[in-house]
C-alpha cells in the first residue's frame, strides 16, 4: 500500500513538472513569436514613416535613428532579433519607408536587404549648374561641396568628354529614379549612361549631317529653348534661323544668352546697355556659339535642332500679344516693323 502511494506521488510530481515545462515552453514560444512576428512599430496615426541611414552608419546609429523617431515599441526585442539575424554587422545606408504594421522580422529584413524607397530627380525648370547642385542636394546624400567640385573639375569631367563650361549637356531633362545614398561618381556615371542612350545612332547621324558635334547641338538647343520653351514646331523654325546666322558668320544676338550671362532670370526686357555685357555667353558681343549651354536642353529642343526647318529667316521678334510666339523676318526692315510692335506692347504694360 505504501509502495502504491509512493508511485502515485512521483507520478504527480512528473505530471506537475511536465505541465510546468509545457507552460514555460508555451510562454517561451509565445515570446519568440511576439519577438519575431508581432508588430513592434509605433507611428501613431501615420501609416508609414521615412528614415535615412547615412553611408558609414553602424548598428548603434540605426538604433539611435529609430529612437530619435520613436519608432520601436520594444527596443530590446529588435536588438535581440537583429543579433540572431546577423543584421548588426550588415547595416546598409539608404532611404527606407517604415510601415505601421511591421514586425521586427519584417523591419530587419527590409533594412538588411537594403530595400530602399527610390527618389525621383528631374532637371526641368533649372538653368545653371548651381541650381542643379541645389536640387540634387535636396534629393541625394552627396553634399554640395562634393558636387560643386566634380561639376567644375575639368580633370574629373575629361573622362566624360566634357569640361566645366559644357558639362550641362550631359544632363538630358527627364525624370530619373535614384537611391538616396547615390554618390557623386554614381550620379555622373548614371547620367553618362542616360546620355549615351539618348544619343542614338540616328541622332548622331543627323548631327553629323548638319555639321555640328553633339555638344554643339545641345548648346544651340539650349538657346532655341530659351527663345521658345513649349512650341516644338516653332523651335524648328528658330533653329533654322540661328543656323542661317551661324552660316553667314553673323552674331546670334539672342536675348536669353544675355540674361544667362548676367545671371538675372527675372529680366523681362533686355536693354541696349545689357546687350553690351561682357561675357563669353553673350551672343551680342561674341560670334558663334557660347562655350556652353544656357540651360538644360530638353529632348524636343535637341531634336528641333537636328531636324531644323530650312528657311531664309534671319530675324525674329516676340509677338506683341506676349503669347510666347514669334514673328520671323528675312529682312531687317521687316524685322523693325515687328520689333516696334513688341516695344509698344511692353511700354503699354509698363515692362522695362
Amino acid at each position: 500500500m505504501a509502495k502504491k502511494k509512493k508511485t502515485s506521488f512521483f507520478k504527480k510530481i512528473i505530471i506537475s513538472l511536465l505541465l510546468i515545462l509545457l507552460i514555460a515552453g508555451g510562454a517561451g514560444g509565445y515570446y519568440v513569436y511576439k519577438t519575431i512576428y508581432q508588430s513592434n512599430i509605433n507611428l501613431g496615426d501615420k501609416k508609414s514613416l521615412i528614415i535615412y541611414i547615412p553611408t558609414g552608419s553602424k548598428f548603434e546609429d540605426v538604433i539611435r535613428i529609430l529612437g530619435e523617431n520613436n519608432i520601436l515599441k520594444n527596443r530590446a526585442t529588435f536588438e535581440f532579433l537583429s543579433e540572431k539575424k546577423k543584421y548588426k554587422n550588415a547595416v546598409k545606408p539608404g532611404k527606407y519607408r517604415i510601415l505601421a504594421n511591421m514586425s521586427n522580422n519584417a523591419l530587419i529584413n527590409l533594412l538588411r536587404a537594403g530595400i530602399q524607397e527610390p527618389i525621383e530627380i528631374n532637371f526641368n525648370g533649372i538653368k545653371t549648374k548651381m541650381q542643379l547642385i541645389s536640387r540634387l542636394c535636396r534629393r541625394i546624400e552627396a553634399d554640395s561641396l562634393s558636387l560643386y567640385t566634380a561639376i567644375n573639375d575639368n580633370g574629373y569631367l575629361r573622362k566624360y568628354g566634357l569640361n566645366s563650361d559644357n558639362v550641362q549637356t550631359l544632363f538630358i531633362p527627364n525624370t530619373y529614379e535614384f537611391y538616396w545614398n547615390t554618390s557623386v561618381d554614381e550620379f555622373f556615371n548614371r547620367m553618362a549612361k542616360e546620355y549615351k542612350t539618348f544619343w542614338t545612332d540616328a541622332r548622331k547621324k543627323k548631327a553629323k549631317e548638319i555639321g555640328y558635334s553633339q555638344t554643339e547641338v545641345s548648346i544651340l538647343a539650349s538657346i532655341v529653348q530659351g527663345e521658345q520653351c513649349c512650341d516644338n514646331s516653332e523651335k524648328k523654325i528658330i533653329a533654322g534661323l540661328y543656323i542661317n546666322r551661324l552660316n553667314k558668320n553673323m552674331l546670334l544676338q539672342s536675348d536669353p544668352t544675355v540674361i544667362f550671362a548676367i545671371g538675372d532670370f527675372s529680366i523681362q526686357r533686355v536693354s541696349n546697355e545689357q546687350t553690351n555685357f561682357q561675357s563669353p555667353y553673350n551672343t551680342y558681343v561674341n560670334k558663334g556659339l557660347p562655350p556652353g549651354p544656357i540651360g538644360f536642353a530638353q529632348e524636343s529642343s535637341i531634336d528641333a535642332v537636328l531636324n531644323y526647318e530650312k528657311n531664309d529667316y534671319i530675324f525674329m521678334c516676340a509677338k506683341e500679344d506676349l503669347s510666347g510666339k514669334h514673328y520671323f523676318a528675312k529682312t531687317y526692315e521687316q524685322h523693325c516693323v515687328f520689333a516696334q510692335k513688341y516695344r509698344d506692347a511692353l511700354n503699354s504694360r509698363n515692362i522695362h
